[in-house]
């Protein structure tokens, strides 16, 4: 099994289990505890290069819905609408691969991945400020608050999907749904 597919199977298994043990993250990537240790030493250094993956794909989301380029752009109401759905429905392509990340605290060790996370939230609250200067989004409301509702959400939404408790295909709809109808 190469790097890649250890890093695969452990996400996976954490998005179910996120307090696994190496152990049952071995077993569940179909390996032995030993292999699962020649590639990381210990839990933390697993947790990392999961923390790096996460915050990988959390910076493709930027790049694939144009984000620096939409806010260098200047765009009006209507195209920061547009920006926002796709940033948003977006970042739901990623959950079922790093939903274990958004909640994970040991990750919150390392000094890179926060300044990194900080960027990466600090370019969603720009468009999300620029959107409530536009009347997109109630400009009443802390711009940290509507980014800690895009947190809290998907957050609700993982625990809703590891539950049973929401249908996937329901899922860019309740999000959407309840993303505006308390920020706008």
């Amino acid at each position: 099994m190469s790097h890649d597919e250890i890093v695969n199977a452990a996400i996976r298994h954490l998005n179910k289990a996120p307090a696994a043990s190496m152990a049952e993250i071995a077993q569940a990537a179909g390996i032995s505890r030993a292999t699962l240790h020649r590639h990381f030493s210990t839990r933390d250094d697993l947790l990392y290069a999961l923390g790096v993956r996460a915050l990988d794909s959390w910076a493709h989301v930027h790049e694939s819905v144009g984000l620096a380029e939409g806010m260098k752009a200047g765009l009006d109401a209507d195209g920061l609408k547009d920006l926002l759905d796709r940033l948003l429905i977006k970042t739901l392509d990623s959950l079922d691969e790093h939903g274990f990340a958004l909640t994970e605290h040991a990750l919150s060790r390392y000094e890179d991945l926060v300044r990194r996370s900080e960027k990466l939230e600090n370019e969603e609250i720009a468009l999300f400020a620029a959107a409530q200067r536009a009347g997109v989004l109630r400009a009443e409301l802390p711009v940290r608050w509507v980014s800690n509702t895009v947190y809290g959400l998907l957050v609700a939404i993982r625990d809703g999907l590891r539950q049973g408790d929401i249908a996937r295909r329901d899922i860019p709809k309740l999000f959407l749904d309840t993303f505006y109808r308390g920020t706008s």
